[in-house]
């Protein structure tokens, strides 16, 4: 399962991938404005600043919500970097820009997904991603993990492509949980990916450890 990191601080993003298993980034406009990314040359300079860090896919999501303006902005935004994945949303026009961009080479991840049926039309239109929120539904108290498993069971039906990007992760056993059911790709804080480093056995085992060296070096 490939690891992205959802952000756009490029502190978190430089810590991540110094970690060595880092695979892409994803943003969004509201992570920008969390960074106080705004205006329109600012964020396109952010992306490139993203990308001059990480070495894997970054997603970079358009604003537009019609079809001929997701298009300019789609072509913009790809033009921009080779890693840049245009993020477009699950709407009708967007399902349309993504076949387009499909048809021209351009690498798409579509986003706000929250159904079998949305993930189901991404693949038909030739998404590069999908992406199910899964902490989005769980917050509304509906399984966002079944989802996933769902969305894996039709993709392996019909051999799909389009790769599941678990989004909208929110801890560590969000992160474990993707991994056995299948996603793809799993993107989340920084706080999620260095959540599977930690267990108190390593802790105590390494305590011990250099206590029992510092006894017999003494």
């Amino acid at each position: 399962m490939k690891f992205f990191i959802d952000t756009a601080n490029l502190d978190q993003i430089r810590e991540a991938q110094d970690l060595g298993v880092l695979d892409g980034v994803t943003t969004n406009p509201s992570l920008m404005a969390k960074e106080g990314i705004t205006g329109r040359e600012n964020i396109l300079q952010h992306y490139k600043d993203i990308c001059a860090i990480a070495t894997g896919d970054v997603s970079a999501e358009v604003i537009s919500t019609t079809y001929d303006e997701m298009i300019k902005e789609g072509e913009e935004l790809a033009a921009l970097h080779e890693q840049i994945v245009v993020k477009v949303p699950m709407i009708k026009d967007g399902i349309k820009a993504i076949k387009y961009f499909s048809d021209k080479g351009i690498r798409t991840n579509c986003t706000l997904v929250f159904s079998c049926g949305q993930a189901l039309l991404a693949a038909k239109a030739g998404a590069t991603y999908v992406s199910p929120f899964i902490g989005r539904l769980d917050d509304i108290s509906t399984d966002g993990l079944n989802l996933i498993a769902e969305i894996r069971h039709i993709y392996d039906n019909y051999m799909f492509d389009t790769q599941i990007l678990a989004a909208s992760v929110r801890h560590t056993m969000h992160v474990i949980d993707c991994a056995k059911i299948g996603a793809d790709v799993m993107t989340g804080p920084l706080s999620s990916i260095e959540g599977l480093l930690r267990h108190p056995l390593t802790d105590s085992g390494l305590a011990k450890f250099l206590a029992d060296y510092e006894k017999g070096n003494k």
